[in-house]
């Protein structure tokens, strides 16, 4: 299967919270540096590319000299308000040195949620992909709340990955976090945690493995990666989840090399 991905040629890419910022609170430039030069490479190269990037309440919190996640709701909107501006300013920038067009997409659940305009986002997806410009696609964080009578929220941005690449009837969603890939358990503190390379299935065992969300290794969890996961798997498409310390590993894993954790079927 992996010797099939250099065909792959609508690409979904989710990078991370910890892909963009340093453990200190600062903007990883590199990284993103990194990320535009392969994404806009791909671009070239004929590829369908979308990014689905976090980040917008940890470039705020760098924005604003803040230290730590404010605690209320509307403080963390207003956090990532200001980060969402900067964090797209930031990526404008860079991908512009490679003279790759980007435009930003906002997304809400309810969006997904309702026919109508789940055909418009999918449409606008289809349209920026047509003119060979790369969509940012971030949750609106500066409007959804997740209370018990208004679901706005896809959760994480693991699920509105998994949930874009459904969308876009990608060929691949290549998922960048801060682990390299998912393991029988913690690797940090079970030194015979065991790296899977491959998994066609997700079932109650695997999740038992992926720990509770207070366990989690990544931003969003590791469980929370498996839902995604499954919502490719169920969808005939394919996953792969590695680090993305060094965004050019991208290059590496639509060449076929054996890295991190791929989720597909057999065929």
């Amino acid at each position: 299967m992996r010797q099939q991905l250099h065909k792959a040629q609508r690409i979904v890419v989710k990078v991370g919270t910890s892909t963009l910022i340093y453990p200190n609170g600062t903007i990883n430039l590199s990284a993103i540096d990194q990320l535009a030069f392969v994404l806009a490479d791909l671009n070239n190269q004929g590829k369908e590319i979308i990014l689905v990037s976090s980040g917008a309440i940890g470039v705020g919190l760098n924005k604003l000299q803040m230290a730590t996640r404010p605690p209320t709701i509307p403080e963390q909107q207003a956090v990532a308000a200001v980060g969402q501006t900067e964090l797209m300013n930031i990526y404008a920038q860079r991908f512009s040195t490679y003279s790759q067009q980007t435009g930003q997409v906002l997304m809400t659940r309810d969006v997904i949620d309702f026919p109508e305009s789940r055909q418009n986002v999918t449409n606008t997806l289809e349209q920026l992909l047509q003119m060979q410009v790369i969509p940012i696609v971030n949750e609106n964080d500066a409007v959804s709340v997740d209370e018990l009578d208004h679901l706005t929220k896809f959760g994480d941005n693991d699920q509105l990955s998994a949930i874009v690449a459904q969308l876009t009837k990608a060929d691949i969603l290549i998922m960048l976090s801060d682990i390299d890939g998912f393991y029988s358990a913690n690797p940090l503190t079970n030194p015979e945690a065991k790296l899977y390379s491959h998994i066609t299935a997700i079932d109650e065992n695997l999740m038992a493995q992926a720990g509770d969300k207070g366990s989690s290794f990544g931003t969003g969890g590791m469980r929370s990666k498996l839902k995604a996961a499954q919502r490719v798997l169920e969808n005939d498409s394919a996953m792969v989840l590695a680090n993305g310390k060094q965004p050019q590993i991208i290059f590496e894993i639509l060449a076929g090399k054996t890295i991190g954790t791929l989720f597909a079927g057999n065929q």
